[in-house]
């Protein structure tokens, strides 16, 4: 069986693709709460948080940082920017709905679905189009926000 090669990252991505793993892994965890027949109150309530305390400034970063590097018309970039407004969007229906257990199924896949795209498909992308420039700045922003965490 051939495994597919590793991607090679920009160390400027570095930080935003560990912040992918966590989304990966509160992902891991709703799916595992779900399994076990845990209340969707619960799940609801840590989802509704990891939103507030890290995927909003996330989200964030990513639109000031990376995605004004690409023409409002970039088709990847509008694919970006979709899916965030689809996440918020999910997770303002989570809080008025908070014991639905299918969005929180529905929010699982979709932010997989979202970080998988953004690490095969979208950073390759920027990597090509954002300068050596563009890159140490992206890079000097996430470090020194690291730095103050």
């Amino acid at each position: 069986m051939e495994h597919p090669k590793p991607i090679k990252r920009s160390q400027a991505f570095v930080q935003l693709s560990k912040d992918h793993h966590l989304g990966l892994l509160l992902v891991w965890r709703v799916r595992q709460d779900l399994m076990k027949g845990t209340n969707g109150k619960e799940i609801s309530s840590y989802v509704i948080d990891f939103f507030n305390n890290d995927l909003k400034q996330h989200f964030k970063e990513e639109e000031d940082y990376l995605f004004s590097k690409l023409p409002a018309t970039d088709l990847l970039r509008e694919q970006a920017e979709g899916e965030h407004r689809a996440i918020c969007n999910l997770v303002a229906s989570i809080r008025r709905n908070n014991a639905d257990t299918a969005l929180l199924r529905q929010f699982g896949d979709l932010l997989e679905a979202h970080i998988r795209f953004e690490e095969r498909t979208l950073f390759n992308h920027l990597q090509e189009q954002m300068s050596p420039e563009e890159q140490a700045q992206l890079l000097l922003h996430t470090t020194s926000r690291n730095n103050r965490t």
